[in-house]
């Protein structure tokens, strides 16, 4: 996933119109206007990379000391594959190889100790966390309900969305991480 998420920014990057570069799940919809979005997008210096510390089982239990001593566990974030990053952002990542290639190798699944990482939810919010924390918002420009504490987050049906929902999801104006740590 990660591989293929260099790649779709390396070839973006070739047209220098591109400033600011999104990646979105196919099930993801709007809840603004087109004009709304690209305003808000293009009027900010921060990147869209959700990165927080999870002390759980699907958070810091993945990481691998062989990360070390690139990668320090206290630097190990997760977050969402979804993102939102500026030109300089992007940049970064495809130039980046040291800490792609340590999460290539060492966060996947059957790793040692049973782990199963996902380089997906680990290798950017980690990247930006050691390489420019002020740089990024610390959250999604997606909203995702994990409150249910399943694999997945909440599939909203269409008898779900009303009104009142769509008015509650774009009044949120802080982002609430749900870590895997039961405590």
């Amino acid at each position: 996933m990660v591989d293929a998420e260099r790649r779709l920014l390396a070839n973006a990057l070739q047209d220098i119109d591109n400033q600011h570069f999104v990646l979105l799940s196919d099930s993801c919809v709007p809840l603004h206007k087109f004009d709304y979005v690209y305003d808000y997008l293009m009027g900010t210096n921060l990147s869209f990379i959700d990165s927080f510390y999870d002390p759980g089982p699907h958070g810091n239990f993945r990481y691998s000391q062989n990360m070390l001593p690139e990668v320090r566990e206290s630097d190990f974030r997760k977050g969402s594959q979804w993102f939102s990053v500026k030109r300089q952002h992007a940049l970064m990542t495809i130039a980046d190889s040291l800490y792609y290639t340590k999460f290539k190798l060492y966060c996947k699944p059957g790793m040692e100790g049973g782990r199963n990482c996902y380089a997906d939810e680990h290798y950017m919010p980690t990247l930006f966390n050691m390489m420019d924390p002020n740089g990024i918002a610390n959250w999604s420009v997606t909203h995702v309900d994990w409150s249910e504490g399943k694999w997945h987050p909440k599939a909203y049906r269409a008898q779900d969305v009303t009104y009142g929902l769509l008015k509650n999801i774009t009044s949120i104006d802080m982002s609430h991480h749900v870590t895997s740590d039961s405590k």
